[in-house]
């Protein structure tokens, strides 16, 4: 039998204990996680041929199951379907804070799947899947850079909590879940009952202070079981000498595309400048196979120059991709009453994102019942849904379920709202918010929450005060950064950060 190694760290004043040796040993890495009842197996997989993409191909998936807490599926087949909202969340809170994790050039299938064996609700065990999958991964030999670890700390009767238990958060003034490295913290994801930046600032610095100690404990796994790490080739680097003639042919006009306003004309103008520079470099060459290569070490010198001209422009001279400064927000317009039988409607834009939001009131049996993990059947009285059709950027697509993301934004404008939902006892009406994207250029999800907003004070419903969202980015360079705000969809991609944040005047709510 495998020789079993264990670390334990205590969380929150009660051992978390990480395992490994003992089931699914054919995984590349495999543990379990337990604190109190609750215990998670999770395991990593990487395959050993690299695949033919320009993004990490890792899935991951996190799965209840019935049996882990003592009850039988209540599906006709009695048996586990596909993943539900909490599996779903589950699953992104744990991918958020790995993915950046591997070389950026990996392109090995990685699959890590976290599978409930026991279910405690004084230790939920989202948390604890989030930590074994970092120690998983850590202990194999799949090349995660550095491992991660994650908390949930809640204020709860005016104290600061960690990992609290189900009951205690029914308490809770803020929920938020922290995730980071030993350096730094790189995911949070929850929301309070309009809480003050201070108190979230002060539950991020002593989350993180417990995320060292689990990081230690998982380093200390692998020093004892781990195994060697795959060798990685270096990442590709295109010609030194490719890259001179991209950049002195092409920086220029690539700096007056960036400068076009509109998404598309600036895509299209990119496109153009990087296909005029490709045309001058490759000029004269006959061999068509030198012609192929050229071509393909002047895409990836063009990407990186982009990055680089891009990131320059906006640390160096306050210049943003639409022209704006660092804090400057995109021009606005809303209209309300947009959908004559709908009890509330509102169009909100933002730039070039736009949501249309309708709001419907209906009765108790109208309600969305949830049965998920930990909790008794219950009734949901305020719901959000979110979707992203293709038209929205432009794109033909077939329409299929709804995608993570998408579940994953609806969930954040739905508890962005949930503080100023007035109490049943108040306003006995079940409420549902349905928000479709007409136009997506960055932030998406914020001009949801502004239009659910502008919906229901439109249908008369006496929310406590309006909420409004924004996304903020990050550009940092060495020493020197900038803080934008309200970041195109560019700005996503070509920055460090993207940070959704909600609030009312009074405080923040998600």
């Amino acid at each position: 039998m495998t020789e079993i190694h264990r670390v334990s760290i205590d969380v929150g004043g009660r051992p978390m204990t990480i395992e490994t040796g003992r089931y699914a040993k054919q995984a590349s890495g495999a543990v379990v996680v337990r604190q109190n009842q609750s215990a998670v197996l999770v395991t990593a997989v990487a395959s050993a041929e690299e695949k033919p993409f320009n993004f990490l191909p890792m899935t991951i998936d996190y799965m209840d199951r019935a049996g882990a807490q003592g009850t039988i599926p209540g599906s006709f087949h009695r048996r586990e379907g596909r993943s539900n909202e909490r599996e779903t969340l589950a699953s992104r809170l744990i991918d958020r804070p790995l993915r950046p994790q591997f070389p950026k050039h990996y392109r090995n299938d990685i699959q890590v799947i976290a599978t409930s064996m026991s279910y405690d609700p004084n230790s939920d065990t989202d948390i604890l899947a989030l930590c074994g999958a970092a120690a998983a991964l850590h202990i194999s030999d799949i090349p995660l850079k550095r491992p991660v670890a994650g908390v949930r700390i809640a204020q709860i009767d005016d104290k600061l909590v960690i990992n609290p238990s189900r009951e205690d958060m029914t308490r809770a003034t803020l929920n938020l879940v922290v995730a980071g490295t030993r350096e730094s913290i790189c995911m949070v994801e929850g929301g309070g009952m309009e809480a003050k930046e201070a108190l979230v600032m002060d539950a991020m610095d002593m989350a993180h202070e417990v995320i060292i100690r689990i990081i230690d404990a998982i380093e200390d796994l692998r020093d004892q079981a781990g195994v060697v790490k795959q060798e990685v080739k270096p990442a590709p680097t295109p010609d030194a000498e490719v890259a001179a003639k991209i950049e002195a042919l092409g920086a220029e006009p690539l700096r007056n595309a960036l400068g076009v306003r509109g998404k598309h004309e600036r895509k299209t103008a990119l496109k153009s400048a990087r296909n005029d520079v490709i045309g001058q470099l490759v000029e004269g060459v006959e061999d068509s196979a030198e012609v192929e290569r050229l071509t393909g070490e002047a895409k990836q010198a063009w990407e990186g120059l982009l990055r680089s001209v891009m990131r320059t422009q906006v640390i160096e001279d306050g210049i943003r991709i639409d022209g704006r400064v660092q804090d400057e927000i995109r021009s606005i317009w809303c209209e309300v009453g947009v959908a004559a039988r709908a009890h509330g409607s509102a169009i909100f834009t933002r730039g070039e994102t736009q949501a249309f939001v309708t709001a419907a009131l209906g009765v108790e049996q109208d309600a969305q019942r949830i049965d998920f993990a930990g909790t008794q059947t219950d009734f949901r009285h305020w719901m959000l849904t979110y979707y992203f059709p293709p038209f929205s950027t432009g794109e033909a697509r077939p329409i299929r379920g709804p995608k993570r993301r998408e579940i994953g934004h609806g969930v954040l404008a739905h508890r962005a709202l949930r503080p100023v939902i007035p109490a049943q006892e108040d306003f006995p009406y079940t409420l549902r918010c349905c928000s479709d994207v007409l136009e997506s250029n960055g932030s998406s999800s914020m001009a949801t929450v502004c239009g659910a907003t502008l919906s229901l004070m439109d249908a008369g419903v006496p929310i406590k005060a309006p909420v409004a969202g924004i996304a903020m980015g990050l550009i940092k360079e060495g020493e020197q950064f900038a803080i934008l705000s309200d970041i195109l969809g560019d700005e996503d991609h070509l920055g460090d950060m993207d940070f959704k944040v909600t609030g009312t005047k009074n405080g923040i709510t998600a």
